[in-house]
């Protein structure tokens, strides 16, 4: 098949939110396929679309909608024809994709640990009785509090610069970014320590750069298809099939990690109570050919153990 490229001409609209971070994954994905078939920049617009995560900032994000906040308005320009492609946090995304457009394509994995970012502290070790933590990620909070049960968890909303400022106001003592983010942004600067994933198990898909394109667009199939990352691929495969048997948004305290070593993969997994109060963990190693059933029969084990209610939030 004939890829007709785009030219200034005829450009690629690439859909993206707004915060410097999303910014900077569609100009990572604008630099891939720009690469990939020696495009020049000008052959890519990169639209920016206001979404309902982003808009509200004054509530938490569980008393808005657990799914799909940071991609409703995005994928419905994409179904409707006003951006071609469209570039996601893929902690972000549902498991399950609107009738009409395929998320499968992934660029290579960042780092994907949590950042403990502190002016004066190097750890959670360090934090003093009672003490104030920024957060508004209820895993993080989860897990802080199952190890931690003496914190006092804040919402901290807003992108990677608002969370900075309330911590540099005094808002509290401490806050969680993801190295991902730090590392693409470029922001050696910040105080940060990296907590090992033993000690505190990422989101699902931490750290990777998801492309959506719409099922029926043979061009971008064939254009996407030059800068998938596949052993990204597959470890998304076992953690995504893991969340979606758990039923899992953005605000469901869920934890997993796979990682691959040639053919094999490691999965790992974790659900918590949201108030921290009980966390069951469990894992799989196998083929990296059965990551996803893997992944589903890690959440079956988990959800059996955990048994109705678990998830209640009263």
């Amino acid at each position: 098949m004939t890829v007709h490229l785009p030219t200034p001409d005829s450009k690629l609209n690439i859909g993206t939110r707004g915060s410097p971070l999303a910014m900077a994954q569609a100009y990572e994905t604008r630099r891939r396929l720009m690469a990939a078939f020696d495009l020049p920049e000008d052959a890519f617009d990169i639209i920016v679309i206001k979404v309902t995560g982003d808009a509200i900032q004054d509530r938490p994000l569980k008393d808005i909608g657990g799914k799909g906040l940071f991609t409703r308005e995005i994928e419905e320009d994409l179904l409707a024809g006003k951006i071609d492609i469209a570039v996601h946090s893929m902690k972000d995304m549902p498991t399950i994709q609107p009738d009409g457009l395929l998320l499968d394509t992934y660029l290579p994995r960042e780092d994907v640990r949590d950042a403990f970012i502190s002016p004066t502290l190097t750890g959670i070790a360090e934090l003093a009785q009672g003490a104030t933590v920024g957060s508004s990620s209820l895993r993080r909070k989860a897990q802080l509090l199952n190890r931690r049960p003496d914190l006092n968890v804040v919402e901290f909303r807003g992108n990677v610069q608002t969370r900075l400022k309330k911590l540099a106001d005094g808002v509290a003592e401490c806050t969680f970014l993801a190295c991902a983010g730090l590392n693409r942004l470029n922001m050696a600067e910040v105080p940060a320590t990296p907590v090992a994933p033993e000690d505190m198990l990422p989101a699902i898909a931490q750290g990777a750069i998801g492309i959506e394109r719409r099922a029926d667009d043979a061009r971008m199939q064939k254009m996407l298809a030059a800068i998938h990352h596949t052993p990204t691929g597959q470890r998304l495969a076992a953690e995504r099939a893991f969340l979606l048997r758990l039923d899992g948004s953005c605000e469901t305290p869920i934890a997993g990690l796979a990682i691959l070593d040639g053919d094999t993969l490691h999965l790992r997994g974790e659900v918590l109570r949201p108030d921290g109060s009980e966390s069951i963990n469990g894992e799989r190693t196998g083929p990296v050919s059965e990551g996803a059933a893997m992944g589903v029969a890690l959440a079956e084990e988990l959800l059996e153990r955990a048994g109705d209610g678990f998830f209640d939030w009263h």
